[in-house]
């Protein structure tokens, strides 16, 4: 799209997500909302995720700046421009580093594009650190888009400033927050947060948060009235501070699809027929053993609830070769694509979410009405989990399974 698009805005604003569907979705949904209010934006990509991002926003008039990918970086298989596409989330942080190799670039574009439209300042994903040095060579404030909600910040902060897990005697021990009291939390909690302290990946994340310390402010996707407590807290205590922007899942406008796919026409079905349905999908990050999904599956045709799961292909073909879909015909589905799922949340008979509790779906989740059966997998999933079932109450635990397929199945 043209940079003069517009030209005219008073505030012109530069969006840089993280190449990550679940990073780069809710900025999507931010420029949205940006652009409700009359200022011009303009997005920083790789070449790799500009078709997704140019096929979201092309009823608008965003700018889309693609910078190529490092093609030599250690460790990151060529063509790989997505964490969603990495082999492994071991490579994360790899990913994270081999980011950096595109500053040189990202700024000589930074350069044309101020000599174009001024800009007023850049918000920028957490885990893409450099860019903060980036902004600042430009003079811009940087504010950090962050995709974790405030309840895991204070306290993630309050754990470790206060060392609780330095006396635990295992990592199931539950451990009480003296700061908030009447949250407890284990080791397990933090284990797929924090990175190895001895291991290479430390330096990139120090980096990170040093970035994070430094910018202007926080933008989160999160809403005060969900979490006033931590909100609050945080403002009163900490430099930068943080500003709800949520729940920007809200942002973009509901089309319906000229043509129904398969999955929503079963739906409109199941809605017919008075039906509760439970919706099952882990993200495009977790890893699902084969053994794992073996033994979701069995629950699934064991409980005789309906149910549509969304699987990615790969994950697909360790239980579709046994004739899975055959056994459930008639009560449910297997979907193997990407699918917007707010088009999925919305339907009245969805009674229920298995989910992997990343913070996106949870919020999604939450908007729409349905509960959440949590079963967290990696990163701060567990934190989400503990925020939606012993904070705000609108979920499970996966070890409740039980009691929740028998309830669906009775209907």
């Amino acid at each position: 799209m043209d940079t003069n698009s517009s030209k005219f805005s008073i505030h012109h604003v530069v969006l840089f997500p993280f190449m990550s569907k679940g990073h780069i979705i809710p900025i999507l949904n931010l420029a949205r909302l940006l652009l409700r209010r009359g200022m011009a934006v303009t997005m920083f990509t790789t070449t790799g995720n500009r078709p997704f991002i140019s096929e979201s926003l092309a009823d608008t008039s965003v700018c889309i700046i693609d910078i190529p990918f490092p093609q030599n970086a250690p460790e990151i298989p060529p063509g790989v421009e997505s964490t969603d596409l990495l082999p492994s989330m071991s490579l994360f942080f790899s990913f994270c580093k081999a980011t950096k190799q595109m500053q040189p670039m990202v700024e000589e574009k930074l350069q044309g594009l101020v000599q174009v439209q001024p800009v007023s300042f850049m918000v920028s994903d957490g885990f893409l650190w450099w860019t903060l040095e980036s902004a600042t060579k430009f003079g811009l404030p940087r504010l950090v888009f962050s995709g974790m909600n405030q309840f895991i910040s204070c306290v993630s902060r309050a754990v470790f400033e206060d060392r609780l897990l330095d006396g635990a005697e295992s990592d199931d021990e539950l451990i009480t927050v003296t700061r908030f009291p009447w949250i407890k939390v284990t080791r397990n909690d933090f284990n797929t947060v924090m990175p190895n302290p001895n291991g290479p990946t430390m330096e990139v994340f120090i980096d990170q948060v040093k970035s994070m310390s430094n910018s202007l402010g926080f933008i989160v996707n999160s809403f005060y009235e969900l979490e006033k407590v931590y909100i609050d807290n945080w403002n009163s205590e900490k430099i930068p501070k943080v500003w709800c922007v949520g729940p920007l899942c809200l942002a973009e406008p509901e089309l319906e699809p000229q043509k129904k796919p398969f999955w929503i026409q079963w739906l409109d079905q199941k809605l017919a027929q008075g039906c509760s349905v439970l919706y099952v999908a882990f993200g495009s990050q977790a890893e699902v053993s084969s053994e794992q999904l073996q033994q979701i599956a069995m629950g699934l045709q064991e409980s005789k609830a309906n149910f549509l799961w969304v699987l990615r292909k790969k994950e697909s073909e360790s239980i579709l070769d046994e004739g899975f879909e055959e056994k459930v015909k008639g009560r449910g589905i297997v979907v193997k694509q990407w699918v917007d799922q707010r088009q999925i949340l919305k339907y009245q008979c969805i009674e229920g979410f298995l989910s992997h509790c990343g913070w996106n779906s949870a919020l999604e989740s939450i908007c729409y009405g349905v509960p959440i059966l949590a079963w967290p997998m990696i990163a701060e999933q567990a934190l989400n989990a503990r925020m939606v079932v012993e904070e705000i109450k609108v979920g499970w635990l996966r070890w409740l399974w039980q009691t929740v397929m028998d309830r669906l199945g009775r209907r």
